[in-house]
């Protein structure tokens, strides 16, 4: 009996780690994986959270391996105050770029804010995000999802953060503007280029 006991113990032992590797781990995922972006401004680099928002890292990853967003541009600015608001850029639905939209990841299903450096799927109505991103300068939980408000009230599928190049996004914040276009005031007079995105190693 005594010997039994021990050897189910060693058993169960043995089994707890295996166990523990299952998921993301054991299909070799890890829970991030960055990204680098090219532009005419300089270089930066996206951390993405994949284990904590799967579908809206799924789907820009597919605009990366795809290469949908080489040659696309920064094309919006929003300045609230200095280094406060944010840049957006994507494929601005070209018929031959975008792909088709995505389920809605709101923050209080993630549990990613949108911080300083957060980047995020812009969207009209939840579950029409395509191939267009935001990134933040500063923090705006006015983007976080928030039950406790009347109407849509899911905010922005925040997905990852940058975490090299932040000087490049302050740059492009910063850029001057048109008075015209789609978000009067806020067209970049002159948008910068993203000549390539990658996944890195």
């Amino acid at each position: 009996m005594m010997r039994w006991l021990v050897l189910t113990m060693m058993a169960l032992a043995c089994a707890l780690p295996a166990a523990a590797q299952t998921g993301t781990a054991a299909a070799g995922k890890p829970a991030t994986v960055r990204v680098a972006m090219e532009t005419s401004e300089g270089r930066f680099v996206l951390e993405l959270e994949r284990e904590k928002a799967p579908i809206t890292v799924g789907n820009f990853l597919r605009y990366v391996d795809q290469k949908r967003l080489d040659g696309t541009v920064f094309y919006r600015t929003v300045r609230v105050a200095p280094n406060f608001g944010f840049v957006q850029f994507g494929v601005q639905n070209a018929p031959k770029r975008v792909l088709p939209p995505i389920r809605h990841e709101p923050t209080t299903q993630t549990g990613i804010k949108h911080l300083d450096g957060t980047i995020s799927t812009a969207r009209l109505a939840p579950g029409s995000a395509r191939g267009d991103f935001t990134i933040m300068l500063g923090d705006q939980p006015s983007m976080d999802a928030d039950p406790t408000k009347p109407g849509d009230n899911l905010g922005y599928a925040a997905f990852g953060r940058v975490v090299e190049g932040m000087d490049v996004i302050r740059k492009i914040n910063e850029a001057p503007t048109a008075p015209g276009g789609t978000f009067k005031g806020e067209m970049l007079a002159k948008p910068v280029r993203i000549v390539t995105a990658r996944r890195l190693p």
